[in-house]
């Protein structure tokens, strides 16, 4: 009996990370007993592999003692970053270990289990996880650049216009307008005047970096495009969230090189930051702080620190390690915790960082799935520094040459083919040398694009936050690389990535968001102008990275609160501007793309939120077979070091693919235990009562927990503790929201010079 009530146990052990919000979970029994699974402790995460253990224990009936263990699994992850939540598929039970059980035919449990779990569908709150992750085999970039852009600062409303160069002035085919090309404002010209549609209200200039005015009285083909505009905006705003609308226009400044505004509403206010001796400008969007000894102000932009005894400068670099110390001090939970992640030493930073390591996933179907690319003339390749790769200077998306054949990376897949104009088909490879694109090249970001695993009908693909422009630089992450590309411009013109003048801030959910002051609309270039109106793609593609991208949009009053138990809402008049038609949170460029696989959607697990969460299939790493590190099941030994990552950073490639569930699977329910039971890494089990003492499980008893053991014990649970309430304060941000909306990929249609 013994031997099938733990066959019982382990086969419902597949479900240990189903229903992740409501630790332990529960599993009846038909003969009325049942099985807790407390929340997992994850061990290792590499590419999109994750190893974890868990604490166990199983009443086989009502009136039996509870018999006590650990499980140890290993799972294949496919990650939904708008939903926080992980799939695991490939579930493999590698070991496990009941203290007070002798004789279990471990292996026979093990076969049988690789058999069944598989069928089930199984998932984890990516918070819950990064919590406790830590931070080993990091993909880090070395080479970044850290000089400070322009940094302009203004006390009233303003709106930072930006144009890459020299204006350049073109007709406009569908528009019938003279536009200026190199800019992601619509800044059109007619009648001798510049017309600039920002923030919701129009703007006249006879000069195109100074003396613009807002204006309510338009020309008659500004006022058709107006109306279109209009239009447009109404639509989009049907589903979005409450907007910080005004009444008022802004000043408009003007940079043709990158930039980075800092405003204020009239002369800076400082206020203290409790328990420092840091001051920061609470009349502000952006993120300034003084430091009262040295009477040096600090400001974070694009996650990255500068320093100036004055806030018109001029601003120098600081590393994140290098801020004082009362930085580390600023207390979670409050208003300016939104910085945390970019300081050196934080448990946020950690995070941040660890976030940054964990691919968005999906299975590309290759006879469905292709790109078109366009050049603008013949193919132009420039030979990229340090690597036997060519990159093409004039295509519409990244294209490399490798050794006769032709890589193009769109929305994070990589394509081949044997011409440089196609056709093209998914890769099942990638240049190994892309590991060694420096970061000063506008192909940099394609280092984060992976292939995990294919099959002749399908490929298994990948990426981090790298792609999306966040960097592991020293102990934080970066937005951008620093680094300005020159774009291309002949007949048409193609933007490279900028990391300037967004007004870029860093949420712990969604990434790296825009922050106010970034006033131009996003519904504008939605409107069609005609047949060949290139819309978003042509004015989102490149300035971003990937053409289909464009970061989420964090609303004026919102001033952190991330990481504590409370999360502000939206407070305060805004001063100036209107922001309407703005994107929702969408870091997942796979979703609803054609012929990338999904999953189909099935109920959530998360409270307050009905419905159905998509989620693209998982991808499967390998790079051969790891060693079993696990402990023995009936004698407690030190587990051996874990592999380490390729030291090339390249992302580990699966062995198997995930199967398919036949089943539906086993539901669970939310224990009424507490979820006070864990175990270490040899499976020995302790629980920790109500006064916060530890007790270890032996001889079918809890006696008190050994004092060397008890210092890991409380780490792990505060890791907990800090994961709930990240989890928690996500799932309060998300009540009242809908589901982000994806774009489809096609082919841009950039505007021809005549």
């Amino acid at each position: 009996m013994r031997f099938l009530h733990l066959i019982a146990l382990l086969l419902c052990v597949s479900q240990l990370l189903q229903a992740q919000n409501q630790w332990p979970r529960e599993i009846p029994l038909a003969n009325g007993g049942k099985v807790v699974i407390y929340e997992p402790t994850p061990e290792n995460y590499v590419g999109n592999k994750i190893q974890a253990r868990a604490a166990v224990q199983v009443r086989k009936t009502a009136k039996d003692e509870p018999v006590f263990g650990a499980v140890w699994v290993d799972a294949i992850t496919h990650t939904n970053r708008d939903t926080r939540m992980l799939d695991l598929e490939t579930i493999k039970v590698t070991n496990v270990r009941f203290p007070d059980e002798e004789g279990v035919q471990t292996e026979q449990l093990k076969t049988l289990l690789e058999t069944e779990v598989p069928k089930w569908n199984l998932e984890i709150s990516l918070d819950r996880l990064l919590a406790q992750l830590e931070t080993n085999n990091l993909n880090r970039s070395d080479d970044l650049n850290t000089s400070p852009p322009k940094i302009l600062y203004r006390t009233k409303p303003t709106t930072l216009v930006l144009i890459d160069g020299e204006p350049v002035v073109q007709q406009d085919e569908n528009m019938k307008l003279e536009r200026v090309m190199n800019t992601p404002f619509l800044i059109v010209k007619e009648g001798g005047s510049f017309y600039l549609y920002a923030s919701g209200f129009w703007y006249k200039s006879a000069s195109l970096t100074s003396g613009w005015a807002n204006i309510t009285s338009l020309p008659k083909k500004i006022k058709e495009m107006d109306k279109q505009i209009k239009k447009q905006e109404k639509e989009e705003m049907k589903d979005e969230q409450p907007k910080d609308l005004s009444k008022s226009p802004n000043d408009i400044l003007v940079s043709t090189e990158q930039a980075e505004l800092l405003q204020t509403t009239g002369e800076a206010n400082f206020n203290a930051v409790d328990g420092t001796s840091l001051l920061y400008v609470s009349n502000t969007e952006n993120q300034i702080f003084k430091d009262i000894n040295s009477q040096q102000n600090y400001v974070l932009l694009s996650g990255r620190w500068y320093r100036s005894g004055s806030l018109d400068g001029p601003w120098t670099y600081v590393a994140a390690d290098q801020l004082p110390a009362d930085f580390s001090k600023i207390p979670e939970g409050s208003e300016k915790d939104i910085v945390l992640a970019s300081v050196a030493g934080t448990q946020a930073a950690k995070e941040a960082v660890m976030d940054a390591q964990i691919p968005q996933t999906a299975k590309v179907d290759r006879r469905t799935t292709s790109v078109e690319v366009q050049y603008d003339g013949q193919p132009e390749f420039q030979p990229i520094q340090g690597t036997n790769l060519y990159l093409a200077e004039n295509s519409s998306i990244t294209v490399l040459r490798s050794n006769n054949r032709y890589y193009a990376v769109d929305n994070g897949i990589w394509y081949v083919s044997n011409n440089a104009e196609g056709p093209w088909g998914v890769s099942d490879e990638r240049p190994s040398e892309v590991e060694k694109i420096p970061a000063n090249n506008p192909a940099y970001n394609t280092k984060y694009v992976y292939i995990y695993d294919h099959t002749p009908e399908y490929v298994y693909v990948g990426y981090t936050p790298g792609y999306l422009g966040s960097y592991v630089y020293g102990p934080t992450i970066v937005y951008g690389t620093g680094f300005y590309y020159r774009p291309w411009w002949k007949r048409r013109y193609y933007p490279r990535p900028w990391t300037w003048g967004w007004n870029i801030h860093y949420n712990p959910w969604y990434g790296w968001s825009f922050g106010w002051g970034y006033h131009w609309n996003f519904s504008w270039y939605h409107v069609h102008w005609g047949p060949n109106w290139p819309g978003w793609y042509y004015w989102g593609g490149g300035w971003f990275g990937p053409p289909m991208y464009r970061p989420p949009y964090r609303p004026w009053g919102w001033h952190g609160g991330y990481y504590g138990n409370n999360r502000p809402g939206y407070y305060g008049p805004r001063p100036g501007g209107t922001n309407v038609g703005r994107p929702r949170p969408n870091n997942n460029i796979y979703n609803k793309r054609p012929g990338v696989i999904t999953k189909e959607p099935r109920p959530s697990y998360r409270p307050n939120q009905p419905g159905a969460r998509p989620g693209a299939k998982p991808t499967n790493p390998s790079d051969g077979r790891q060693p079993n590190t696990r402990p023995g099941t009936t004698k407690p030994t030190q587990p051996e070091t874990r592999p380490t990552k390729p030291s090339d950073g390249r992302q580990p490639t699966p062995t198997t693919r995930p199967a398919q569930p036949e089943t539906k699977p086993r539901p669970t329910r939310p224990s009424g235990e507490p979820n006070n039971v864990v175990t270490d890494k040899k499976g020995n089990v302790y629980q920790r009562d109500p006064n916060g003492n530890w007790n270890q499980r032996q001889d079918k008893s809890w006696k008190p927990a050994p004092n060397n053991s008890k210092e890991q014990l409380n780490k792990t649970q505060q890791q907990r503790d800090r994961g709930a309430a990240r989890e928690t304060n996500f799932n309060r941000g998300q009540q009242n929201k809908t589901a982000p909306r994806a774009t489809t990929s096609r082919p841009a249609q950039q505007q021809r010079r005549n």
